[in-house]
């Protein structure tokens, strides 16, 4: 048989000496243990041991291939107690507000508490028992999974908070391109008629405006010299003639407008079905800066032979002009798209015990929320019990609060 301890890991420590609970005539008992290092009383059962006088009672919880429940023992100077002859109840105050009660009926030697002990056991404890007609109240603290963080501590330590609620879950894809010019970003300017090339005025790299005057040429035909102008803004990428040579049916200029850009994904064959045109993607460069959302458009009707992939273009930003043409981008997708009423970011999930859990806060207070989970997506993962929505929770930092309430040793022995 497995019993949970109840233990006060992070009660306010008395000077060494005192006692270990405070009694007074009217039955009242503040268990608050007497060493930082040492545990509380324990009984025969391996439970915290409470005693009023020659009286006592050993709370355990009870846990095996069941779900926690009280199990509580009633002695008179070491010797068993009827349980028909003890009214018990037990109240725990939570963080957060929430109080549970705990009514108990005999069963065998112990008193059984009515319904089941919920995760984490981190609470305050209230126990009142009556006998004989006399009538004994203890009060002890019983925290695991706690810790206390100021909120200067908090803000230095990069600690985030976000609430527990509604979101989108999907399988994560990623994909890989290359930037390309979108094809309306290039346009050719020719002369009007052919002829001798007489002067130039803009050389490639150069930053043009739409109305700049390009070049002059001396028409064959008319023997006349006219003006080319650029008929759109951007920057010089190729000119196609220099002063002396002959202009026909080849452009003068090519230009280019280096803030359309987009990038070529390649899509495996595993993945067509999945990836369509619409969908949204996140795309950021391969160091990491990210570029911003962008939309998938269609699937283009030639395709990369060497990988063996199909392609499909998105129009990215290009804000501050630091993108080029030729640079590789990383493509985050999410497919298969599916709302839930109660998730928590992913990256806050941390191991606690045998659980996986997020740290709730409640001002300074920190504490674990065990969690069954559902679907898992890469940014948020899916929430079947364990959390009440609108909780507010550590999304960013957790493993920081996980490393401060093992420093605190706040946790029971399961």
């Amino acid at each position: 048989m497995k019993k949970l301890i109840i233990t006060a890991a992070m009660a306010l420590a008395l000077p060494l000496g005192l006692s270990a609970c405070g009694a007074s005539d009217s039955g009242e008992h503040a268990e608050k243990g007497n060493g930082e290092n040492e545990e509380a009383a324990k009984g025969p059962n391996g439970g915290r041991l409470l005693t009023d006088g020659d009286f006592a009672v050993e709370v355990t919880i009870f846990e095996e291939g069941q779900d926690p429940q009280f199990r509580v023992y009633a002695s008179r100077d070491g010797e068993p107690v009827d349980p028909k002859s003890v009214k018990l109840s037990i109240t725990l105050k939570r963080l957060g507000g929430v109080i549970n009660k705990f009514s108990f009926t005999p069963e065998g030697k112990y008193l059984l508490g009515q319904g089941a002990v919920e995760e984490p056991h981190s609470f305050d404890v209230e126990v009142v028992a009556v006998v004989d007609g006399k009538r004994s109240r203890w009060t002890y603290e019983s925290y695991e999974g706690r810790t206390t963080i100021t909120p200067e501590a908090a803000k230095q330590g990069g600690i985030e908070i976000g609430t527990a609620g509604p979101a989108k879950i999907g399988d994560a894809r990623e994909l890989y391109g290359t930037v390309e010019l979108d094809p309306s970003a290039i346009s050719e300017i020719r002369g009007q008629f052919p002829g001798r090339v007489v002067s130039v005025t803009k050389q490639v790299g150069d930053y043009v405006r739409k109305g700049d005057l390009l070049a002059r040429v001396e028409s064959s035909e008319s023997l006349q010299i006219y003006p080319v102008y650029s008929t759109v803004s951007g920057v010089v990428a190729e000119r196609g003639g220099n002063p002396g040579n002959m202009t026909g049916g080849e452009p003068l200029y090519v230009i280019t407008n280096p803030g359309a850009t987009t990038v070529v994904f390649n899509i495996f064959p595993r993945d067509l079905g999945i990836v369509r045109p619409g969908m949204r993607v996140d795309v950021e460069a391969q160091d990491g800066r990210i570029v911003g959302a962008a939309t998938l458009g269609r699937y283009l009707s030639e395709g990369n032979a060497e990988a063996g992939t199909a392609l499909i273009r998105a129009s990215i930003p290009n804000r501050g002009g630091w993108i080029r043409p030729g640079m590789t981008m990383r493509g985050r997708l999410n497919v298969n798209q599916e709302s839930v009423p109660l998730a928590v970011r992913t990256e806050a999930i941390q191991p606690f015990r045998d659980f996986q859990v997020v740290y709730a806060r409640y001002g300074d207070k920190y504490e674990v929320r065990m969690l069954e989970l559902g679907r898992k997506g890469k940014e948020f993962t899916e929430v079947l019990s364990g959390i009440e929505p609108g909780t507010p929770y550590v999304t960013e930092g957790s493993f920081l609060v996980r490393a401060d309430v093992e420093k605190s040793g706040a946790s029971h022995d399961h």
